[in-house]
C-alpha cells in the first residue's frame, strides 16, 4: 500500500450516512487514500461518540430516515461506496472502556475494573504539566483487558467485534488509547483481522503517554503510531528525537489538527499561511498524515464528540483543496516523504529558519522552513550539498508547484516550507 494519507470524516459534523459519500469524493479529489470514521456505534447517556453502549447498533444520529433498526446494513453499503471511490475505510476501535450504562456492565461485571468498594472504575487522565489536575470521565466504565477473571470471554468478545467489522468492509482500525491495552491482546486482534484480510492496518493512538508505554506495544504488530509533531514549534529538537525513537517501533502519522485539538485557524487568528505550513509539515515529517474534515476550508469551530451537529458546518474561510492536493501528490512522488525515513536538523533551532534533512535509503530531501508567520526570511543555499543537481520545489497558495534550479539565496515567504529534492 501507499503511504497512508487519511481524511478524518467526523460523523457528527457530516450528518447521516447518506451524506458521507459526497465528503469521501471530495477527499479523494484531494489525493487522500484512507477515510477514518470516529466511533459510529450507539453511545451511552452522555451522547459522546467515545462512550460506546452497543457495539452492534449504530448511533441514530447517523441513520437515514428509512433504515434497519441496527443500521449495520446501511453502514456496510456506505463502506462499499468508500471502496468504490478509492478510499480505504478506517474504524475507530475503542476497547479500553465502554459507556457506564452499557449492558455489558451488568451482563459481565467481571470484565470491568472495580475499586476497593467494588464500584466500577471510571477512566481518568492526569495533566502531564500539573499532576494535581486529573480528568475523570464519569460516563465511562474502564475495562480490565489484562487481569479480568473472565479474560478469555472478554478477549473473545473483541475477536468477534474485529471479525464483524472486517466483514462490514473496514480495512483499518485506529486503536484508541492503545497503550491502555496489553500488547498481547493487540497481537491477537491483528492476527484475527489478517486471517480474514492480510492487508488490514492498525493505527495506534498513543498521544500523551510515557515513552515506556509506547515501547511496550512493540510486540503488538500495530502498523503505525500517531506522533506529536502538531505541537512542535521548530524551537527545540524534541520532535526529531521522538521521530527517531518511534521509528524503532513503527512508522508514524502526523496531523496539523485533530478532533481532540482546537482548530488551527482559530488558534492562529485566521492565518492561512500557517494553515498551509502545518499541513506541509505533516506531509513531510512522517510516513503517514491525517487531516480532519473542514481543515481544507479553514473551519474555526472545534469538533465536539457530543455537541457538534451538521448545522455547525461553516462557510469556507479559505479554500486549500488545490494546495492539499499538490502536497499529497508530492508526498507520494518524492521517495523519502512517503516513508518514515530519518530526520536530522542541519541548522540550530534559534534562527528564523530551520533546515531539515530527511533520508530514506539513498534518497534525500532537504526541508526549508520559515518559522516566521508574518515576515519573509532568506537563507544561503551554499549550506546544502550538490545543489547544482537538485530541484527547488515551492508551492504557491493556489497549489501550483514551481520547480527550478536552486539559487544562491532563497527567500521564503511567511510560514513557507519549500523542498530541495
Amino acid at each position: 500500500m501507499e503511504a497512508p494519507i487519511i481524511y478524518n470524516l467526523f460523523p457528527r459534523l457530516a450528518g447521516t450516512m447518506d451524506r458521507w459519500s459526497e465528503h469521501a469524493r471530495r477527499a479523494k479529489s484531494m489525493g487522500f487514500n484512507w477515510i477514518f470514521l470516529n466511533p459510529v456505534s450507539q453511545p451511552g447517556f452522555s451522547g459522546s461518540l467515545y462512550s460506546v453502549k452497543d457495539h452492534y447498533k449504530l448511533c441514530s444520529d447517523f441513520l437515514p430516515t428509512v433504515s434497519r433498526a441496527d443500521g449495520l446494513e446501511e453502514l456496510s453499503r456506505t463502506l462499499q461506496d468508500f471502496n468504490d471511490i478509492g478510499l480505504f475505510p478506517m474504524m475507530d476501535l475503542v476497547i479500553n472502556h465502554t459507556a457506564i450504562d452499557s449492558p455489558l456492565v451488568s451482563q459481565h461485571p467481571d470484565w470491568f475494573k472495580t475499586d476497593e468498594q467494588g464500584k466500577i472504575v471510571h477512566p481518568s487522565a492526569m495533566d502531564p504539566a500539573d499532576s494535581r489536575r486529573v480528568t475523570v470521565w464519569g460516563d465511562l466504565a474502564e475495562l480490565d483487558n489484562k487481569q479480568s477473571p473472565d479474560l478469555d470471554a472478554l478477549w473473545d468478545y473483541w475477536r468477534k467485534l474485529i471479525r464483524s467489522s472486517v466483514e462490514l468492509g473496514f480495512k483499518g482500525f485506529r486503536c484508541d488509547a492503545a497503550y491502555k491495552v496489553p500488547a498481547v491482546l493487540w497481537r491477537l486482534l491483528v492476527d484475527e483481522a489478517r486471517e480474514m484480510d492480510p492487508e488490514i492496518k492498525f493505527f495506534a493512538e498513543t498521544l500523551g503517554c510515557e515513552f515506556s508505554q509506547v515501547m511496550a506495544l512493540k510486540p503488538s504488530g500495530l502498523d503505525y503510531l500517531f506522533n506529536s509533531s502538531k505541537y512542535w514549534n521548530f524551537d527545540q529538537p524534541w520532535a526529531i528525537e521522538q521521530h527517531r525513537r518511534f521509528s524503532r517501533i513503527a512508522p508514524s502519522i502526523s496531523f496539523p489538527e485533530s478532533h481532540d485539538t482546537p482548530r488551527l485557524m482559530s488558534e492562529t487568528g485566521g492565518n492561512e499561511a500557517v494553515q498551509r505550513q502545518r499541513y506541509m509539515l505533516s506531509a513531510v515529517f512522517s510516513e503517514g498524515l491525517m487531516m480532519p474534515i473542514g481543515y481544507e476550508f479553514g473551519f474555526t469551530r472545534r469538533l465536539h464528540v457530543v455537541e457538534t451537529r451538521p448545522e455547525d458546518w461553516e462557510e469556507p474561510n479559505v479554500d486549500l483543496r488545490s494546495f492539499i492536493c499538490s502536497v499529497n501528490a508530492l508526498k507520494l512522488e518524492l521517495g523519502p516523504l512517503g516513508t518514515e525515513g530519518k530526520l536530522r536538523a542541519l541548522t540550530p533551532f534559534d534562527q528564523p529558519t530551520i533546515i531539515l534533512e530527511k533520508t530514506s535509503g539513498t534518497q534525500k530531501v532537504i526541508i526549508l522552513v520559515n518559522k516566521d508567520w508574518h515576515n519573509s526570511q532568506g537563507l544561503d543555499s551554499k549550506k546544502f550539498e550538490r545543489c547544482a543537481v537538485a530541484d527547488l520545489i515551492r508551492l504557491r497558495p493556489d497549489g501550483e508547484v514551481i520547480r527550478g534550479s536552486v539559487p544562491g539565496w532563497i527567500q521564503l515567504e511567511p510560514a513557507e516550507i519549500a523542498l530541495i529534492a
